[in-house]
């Protein structure tokens, strides 16, 4: 297996000419913005990973004269602060990156969908956008952005609870099919993307994908923006290769106790120290859409799962029987065996009901509630148990 190891890139952040990066994609076609961006085998930097590529050429196809072209700015998994900071420090290369992939589709309309407690940020957010939208005109492309502002709902961050949203209905996820690339936003073709996705497109515009998959793996392309938090002498936000090991990421983020990393937050995987070496960050491996967190041997897995699944019981939108239902007991199941009022044995039997919540359920949230679950529970079980 390819492993390139831990390397420390500038590609998000890195200062560039905005205009002379839009001015170049827009002479070129559709088609061509399109190819570069499959060739540089560039996945959804928003956790799921699928093809940014094939999602554009997908709506692309849509004969439908209205589209949008949707950024998914509803950072709500916890442990993830990283889009906070692009946009804070970035934000003229999101609003690039939805112009480029405007181009690329053929939509005139782009909608940023921000996380309510970002609210903050709008001021400078609309001041950049301004600049933005004047340079756009000055270079003679036709293609508008406006911000949408989310209330904190974490089930918002699934993409069609978003558009939901956005229509001014409940956030509460639709049935697929369709996909959002066929009837998205306002039942409209619609290529929905989350704000480093946005970003990497653009900087792959400028570099060409020749050079972007010099970093990475073959499942794994490029680099990714990780928010680092928990027992770590140095948290906060670094932007690495993909392909490398959980241990080197200790090896360089880690207090020299590490027991356990969590990775891709609270829906993402708990990997304990046993495993770290084995354990690859990316797609061939453990994927995540940025949170890293780290847990030293004074932790309580049983505490952290605890909190994973008090979060997911309360942002849970209670649409669905096995994601509301699923979520309380598997709550519940966990503190009567920590009390001692269920056998040991019970903690297999929630492993099967996770098991069933990641194929009833409706969404990515009552999904991926098992992934976490099991994990801890697998690998942790002697501080579950009373």
């Amino acid at each position: 297996m390819e492993n390139k190891g831990l390397n420390k890139v500038d590609l998000i952040f890195e200062k560039i000419d905005n205009r002379e990066v839009l001015e170049k994609a827009f002479r070129m076609s559709r088609e061509e913005i399109i190819r570069e961006v499959l060739d540089s085998g560039l996945k959804g930097r928003g956790g799921a990973g699928f093809p940014t590529g094939m999602k554009w050429k997908f709506t692309a196809a849509e004969k439908s004269p209205d589209k949008y072209i949707v950024c998914n700015a509803d950072e709500g998994e916890p442990g993830t602060f990283k889009d906070r900071e692009i946009l804070d420090r970035v934000s003229n290369k999101v609003h690039g990156g939805m112009a480029i992939a405007g181009k690329a589709i053929g939509a005139k309309k782009g909608i940023v969908y921000l996380r309510g407690e970002y609210r903050y940020l709008l001021p400078k957010l609309m001041t950049e956008l301004d600049a933005f939208q004047k340079q756009i005109k000055e270079i003679g492309y036709d293609f508008n952005i406006e911000y949408r502002m989310g209330s904190g709902a974490y089930i918002c961050g699934e993409e069609s609870a978003l558009f939901e949203s956005i229509e001014g209905k409940r956030g509460e996820p639709r049935n697929k099919p369709p996909y959002p690339t066929v009837s998205g936003l306002f039942d409209k073709p619609t290529s929905i993307n989350n704000v480093e996705t946005l970003v990497t497109a653009m900087m792959i515009m400028k570099h060409g994908a020749k050079n972007f998959t010099q970093y990475g793996t073959k499942d794994s392309r490029g680099s990714k923006v990780f928010s680092v938090s928990g027992d770590t002498p140095t948290p906060g936000i670094f932007e690495l290769e993909l392909g490398m090991t959980v241990q080197q990421f200790v090896n360089e983020f880690g207090d020299g106790d590490t027991k356990a990393v969590q990775v891709g937050g609270a829906s993402g995987f708990c990997v304990p120290r046993k495993k770290f070496a084995e354990t690859i960050i990316g797609f061939e491996g453990v994927p995540t859409g940025g949170s890293m967190k780290l847990f030293n041997s004074s932790r309580s897995m049983y505490n952290v799962l605890h909190n994973y699944l008090d979060f997911f019981t309360e942002e849970s939108c209670g649409q669905c029987t096995p994601c509301r239902v699923g979520c309380q007991q598997l709550l519940k199941g966990v503190e009567k065996v920590k009390k001692g009022e269920a056998k040991s044995t019970y903690l297999n039997e929630l492993i099967k009901l996770a098991d069933t919540m990641k194929i009833a359920a409706k969404c990515g949230l009552g999904q991926s509630v098992g992934n976490a679950f099991k994990s801890i529970v697998g690998n942790f079980r002697e501080e579950i148990i009373y």
